[in-house]
């Protein structure tokens, strides 16, 4: 398999652009495919064996693309489903989950009080479960179902501001928020409402997401395989606004379940929104 071939991205929609984005800005060199699956959206309301079959087929279209790897760029579908595609594929899969552990340790030993933001089948999965388990001890961690926030980016209303923020006063007033410390943003729709969770909370509230961690990792992946897209020696800066002579930037394809022409359309749009 060439080094060339493209990475392999889907998401239950739209929210997976967010990871691809991130793949863009810092591995600017790698071809992606992205595949969301919008006809099928929220899974965080599906069963966990409905996933698993959606997952599965969307990872063998990908695979039958070319893939080199495969980016389960879905909080919701790695809890469903990341152990068994690792058993089925002979590729790199690369999950998600919420950055619990960068929010605590964002504390250097003092508890923190923490927020995760997440779909309603990520929080109550056992994946999630165990993740919590190794800091609630020390810390305290509150689990906040947000669907809404998946369905709004779906429906293309990201732009509606007074829709985005009534959404969030109805899941985050019953919150001192004077008191806590960060909100996990555990689920890659979430991403895109960055600027509005930073405009909603106070100050000593920090956002945090974990796609910077997911795709640093995928790097470091593919370098082990020597897998990499072949790229200058000393790109240093992520940028892609200026590829060095005889290597060509990345392509991203873009592909969606839904019969919608629109859909297409929203993942152009949100793939060229600002990265913060």
């Amino acid at each position: 398999m060439s080094n060339n071939a493209p990475i392999g991205v889907f998401d239950s929609g739209m929210g997976g652009i967010s990871v691809v984005r991130q793949i863009r800005h810092d591995m600017p060199y790698e071809n992606v495919i992205f595949y969301g699956d919008s006809a099928h959206a929220p899974y965080g309301l599906k069963t966990v064996e409905e996933i698993q079959g959606y997952c599965f087929d969307i990872a063998d279209r990908l695979l039958d693309m070319g893939a080199k790897a495969l980016v389960v760029a879905c909080n919701t579908a790695t809890s469903a489903c990341i152990t068994q595609m690792r058993e089925r594929y002979d590729v790199p899969v690369i999950g998600m989950e919420p950055a619990l552990k960068l929010a605590c340790d964002r504390g250097e030993g003092k508890s923190q009080h923490v927020i995760v933001a997440a779909t309603p089948l990520t929080l109550r999965e056992r994946k999630f479960a165990r993740l919590m388990s190794r800091f609630q001890d020390s810390h305290t961690i509150e689990k906040q179902p947000c669907p809404d926030l998946v369905t709004i980016v779906e429906n293309g209303k990201l732009d509606d501001r007074d829709l985005v923020m009534r959404t969030l006063h109805g899941y985050f007033d019953k919150y001192d928020l004077a008191h806590v410390d960060s909100v996990v943003l555990g689920c890659t729709h979430f991403i895109f409402y960055r600027s509005y969770f930073r405009q909603f909370m106070p100050d000593n509230v920090a956002i945090v997401d974990g796609n910077e961690g997911t795709v640093r990792h995928l790097g470091v992946v593919l370098e082990s395989l020597g897998k990499l897209a072949p790229q200058p020696e000393d790109e240093d800066d992520g940028s892609q606004s200026a590829p060095s002579h005889g290597f060509e930037l990345g392509h991203v394809t873009l592909m969606n379940s839904s019969p919608d022409k629109n859909a297409l359309d929203l993942e152009r749009a949100l793939l060229e929104t600002p990265l913060h």
